[in-house]
């Protein structure tokens, strides 16, 4: 992928986490870029080729990012990683989960945003199969619950309170995804 384009997704994104899905016009994300007048039309002709191609550009970035050196195959390591992700997407990553929320709330009955629905479908199976090898079958069903817990959080990190402690919530939520709901 050619830097221009690289640089004008990046841009774009940049521009709807930070002021919203309509500051996203193809001289702004250029002028964001610091690119020429023109480029960002070049690569994307309309704002609908623009958002989908930001679109794919945040599920492929995500994908093509490493995580941990090895699973969390404990309750603790899964903590652990999932406190990191927390602080990481709602502090030096904020403006991409922003604009991933807007692009999901913009179109919400839009095939274009299959490429981050199949994303979450990819992260919450992986959380799904982490819980099974920690604590069995029955961890492993309560995924979208600690999956839904962690958005929560996220949500309110992004929104109202980027200095929300995340420590306490996680590690209550993972125990509840590992044990079970207390009776």
């Amino acid at each position: 992928m050619s830097s221009t384009r690289i640089r004008a997704l990046e841009a774009a994104i940049d521009l709807i986490g930070t002021e919203g899905i309509r500051a996203l016009t193809h001289g702004r994300v250029d002028a964001a870029a610091d690119l020429p007048p023109g480029s960002t039309s070049n690569h994307f002709r309309t704002r609908a080729a623009l958002l989908s191609g930001v679109i794919d550009w945040i599920a492929e970035s995500e994908r093509g990012e490493g995580g941990f050196p090895s699973l969390p195959s404990t309750e603790a390591a899964l903590t652990e990683m999932l406190i990191h992700v927390m602080e990481l997407e709602s502090g030096p990553r904020a403006a991409r989960t922003r604009a991933r929320y807007a692009l999901f709330l913009e179109a919400v009955d839009d095939e274009a945003v299959t490429p981050l629905r199949r994303q979450r479908r990819v992260f919450e199976e992986w959380v799904r199969s982490l819980l099974g090898t920690i604590a069995g079958p029955d961890a492993a069903d309560r995924a979208p619950m600690l999956m839904a817990a962690c958005d929560g959080l996220l949500l309110h990190r992004i929104t109202v309170d980027p200095d929300a402690p995340v420590e306490a919530s996680i590690t209550l939520a993972v125990a509840v995804a590992v044990h079970g709901p207390a009776t």
